[in-house]
């Protein structure tokens, strides 16, 4: 934190919101006579209202809002923020709203270091967001429903001059709603430039055709040049997000759960590498493996019914050297000799994410562009009246 009793030369403080859209000096409450104005918009079905368009050097400090129906989980991901830096034409930040707030459209009240969300009535987003020339922020509303009530304010400092060192922050938002088996879900495809992956907010719908546990996939970050295998690797995905021995609610100011429930089979989880930061110089790939586990009986019922599972690796103190590695077809999950051993297995599941990080240029171009955000359809699957049954997963 700076030092709050420091005044930094050439910093100056703007708000911008209904009252104040241009976020100009002297401009604000201006509409029905310096009275509450105009404190709230409608935003239609099918439109797009910019929130935020300055010229200048900048940092985005604060982006609060709330809206009508808040607690909606297919609102929240019909509902998208869009970040432009530099006039460029595609956005560095395209995500739905509550996956950007790390509760997975399933909204709570909590708190993190990123993150706010009050009462779970409104949401507070702190992520630090520079730029040199130009800021565009929009939000769109895809829900096919106007919403009669959006209330926001973008909270930001101007500059007298630019920061050269400042990276740009970026958040891509992806869904699979079902990983293909023994493939890793992708949190981020390779980028190229310089910068810092900030961290993740996950969100899973376990597949409810094989109940056991879906969480034994580790975090993996392939950086600056890696090929076959990654620099970064961790053990699973509870640990992943600071927790251990399954994933409960919980909320803390760097990792966390927003969301557990073990009977709906759906969990939302979050994790800022702050304290830990992870940097790269040239290029940057993460994913997550799909891989749960289960007591080896268990396991065996599963693949003797046909369940689409692969057993990878197998834990029992009995057996030398306590963990033995399954994955060259060693052992094809019918063999009784692992029932009373833990089994991990690659499993087809629901993951959807938001990464978040911060890259030496305005756009993720290299080697290719990011892919776009996909459509409402994928990303409301599981929500709402309209949203389909979960995958079978055989």
């Amino acid at each position: 934190m700076s030092v709050l009793y420091h005044r930094p030369a050439g910093h100056h403080t703007r708000w911008a919101s209904f009252e104040n859209p241009t976020a100009g000096k002297g401009s604000a409450a201006r509409e029905n006579g310096g009275a509450k104005g105009h404190a709230f918009d409608c935003l239609r079905a099918g439109e797009t209202k910019t929130l935020l368009d300055i010229r200048g050097p900048g940092v985005v400090r604060r982006i609060w809002m709330t809206f009508n129906e808040f607690a909606r989980p297919e609102i929240q991901r019909s509902l998208v923020l869009r970040c432009f830096w530099e006039g460029e034409e595609r956005p560095a930040v395209e995500a739905p709203v509550g996956d950007l707030a790390c509760f997975g459209s399933m909204p709570r009240a909590f708190e993190c270091e990123m993150v706010s969300t009050g009462e779970g009535r409104s949401l507070s987003l702190y992520f630090p967001m520079p730029f040199r020339e130009a800021a565009r922020i929009t939000l769109e509303n895809t829900s096919g429903e106007d919403l009669v009530h959006l209330f926001y304010d973008v909270d930001l400092e101007v500059l007298d001059r630019p920061d050269p060192e400042a990276l740009y922050f970026h958040a891509y938002w992806n869904r699979d709603p079902r990983t293909p088996l023994g493939h890793d879900y992708e949190v981020l495809p390779e980028i190229h430039g310089r910068g810092r992956f900030l961290g993740v907010a996950m969100v899973v719908f376990a597949n409810f055709h094989h109940p056991m546990w879906w969480g034994e996939g580790e975090f993996k970050a392939w950086l600056d040049g890696d090929r076959a295998f990654p620099t970064l690797c961790g053990t699973g995905a509870e640990d992943y997000a600071g927790s251990a021995w399954g994933l409960g609610a919980f909320t803390h100011r760097y990792q966390g759960c927003t969301h557990a429930d073990g009977d709906a089979r759906r969990w939302a989880f979050y994790r800022f590498h702050i304290p830990d930061p992870i940097w790269f110089d040239a290029s940057c790939r993460v994913a997550f493996q799909a891989i749960g586990g289960g007591m080896g009986a268990e396991v065996r019922d599963h693949v003797a019914r046909g369940a689409a599972i692969r057993p990878v690796s197998v834990d029992e103190a009995a057996i030398p050297g306590g963990f033995r590695g399954l994955a060259g077809a060693e052992y094809d999950g019918k063999d009784p000799q692992y029932d009373s051993a833990w089994v991990n297995f690659y499993r087809e599941d629901d993951y959807a994410s938001t990464a978040f990080f911060y890259l030496d240029r305005p756009v993720a171009d290299r080697p290719r562009p990011l892919p776009p955000l996909p459509p409402r359809a994928v990303r409301i699957l599981g929500f709402g009246p309209v949203a389909d049954a979960p995958p079978s997963g055989g």
